[in-house]
């Protein structure tokens, strides 16, 4: 399991990489900084920046509320799926005990 880094350490990671962007030749060359700066990896630095770039509508693909009203959606639907499977067997169960045939 990832460990949780704190949401300050994340945005000054991004922070650091859109304020230096044009000291640097390459993308990758700042994220290696940024990342050995404050003690992260380049790919955690990478994600983080995308993901801001995101949020910001500067990129394409799925925002953070999107991503976590998606998270939300498919833990209730998986609970709804539950509830129905457990209904499922008890009328099941009872239309069983009400048929005559069965006393």
């Amino acid at each position: 399991m990832p460990k949780k880094i704190d949401a300050a350490l994340r945005s000054q990671a991004v922070r650091l990489v859109t304020e230096h962007r044009a000291e640097y030749s390459s993308e990758r060359a700042l994220h290696i900084q940024v990342a050995d700066s404050l003690g992260v990896s380049r790919e955690s630095v990478r994600r983080w920046v995308m993901q801001h770039e995101i949020d910001a509508g500067q990129a394409a693909g799925v925002s953070t509320d999107e991503r976590e009203e998606l998270r939300r959606l498919r833990a209730e639907n998986k609970r709804l799926r539950e509830v129905n499977e457990v209904l499922k067997s008890a009328t099941i169960f009872f239309a069983g005990e009400l048929d005559p045939r069965n006393r």
